[in-house]
């Protein structure tokens, strides 16, 4: 099954290339080529959607960087900083044939717990489900858009 699917994000101009029947992506914050997978597919999308879109700076965004939970090392999806390296935002993605479900909710509180992001992203390129933090209430609220990236002065 090709990863090459419609997403419900903006078209982007993902560089692409093929060796030994294999499709590559060219990422544009690890800059080189990545596998391209149905998930990769949909996380290089948001890359390109939070960057050219959303106008969030490229240099803080970080791209599966591991994190140690408890006994397990696992990796965030994506995942936005501001300049004083607080986490604006944290990004899971699936692929577009799994359903974002409360395991997904789940899996994703995992790296919310270490990174304390000021919102929560969870999207499989069609459905997304945003949420942001109310710090006094500390909880999450449902939006329905993806958050503007803050201005420092």
């Amino acid at each position: 099954m090709s990863p090459i699917v419609p997403l419900n994000l903006p078209k982007t101009n993902l560089q692409l290339s093929k060796m030994d029947e294999q499709l590559f992506v060219n990422c544009l914050v690890r800059k080189k080529k990545i596998v391209l997978t149905p998930e990769e597919w949909v996380r290089q999308h948001f890359v390109s959607y939070f960057i050219d879109h959303l106008g969030y700076p490229k240099g803080l965004l970080t791209v599966e960087k591991k994190i140690q939970y408890g006994a397990l090392e696992k990796r965030w999806d994506l995942a936005v900083f501001t300049p004083t390296q607080n986490c604006f935002l944290l990004l899971e993605c699936k692929a577009p044939s799994i359903p974002i479900t409360k395991s997904v909710f789940e899996q994703s509180l995992a790296y919310y717990r270490e990174l304390q992001a000021d919102y929560l992203v969870l999207s499989n390129g069609l459905e997304h489900l945003i949420f942001g933090k109310d710090k006094v209430k500390q909880e999450f609220k449902s939006l329905n858009d993806f958050p503007e990236y803050p201005s420092f002065a």
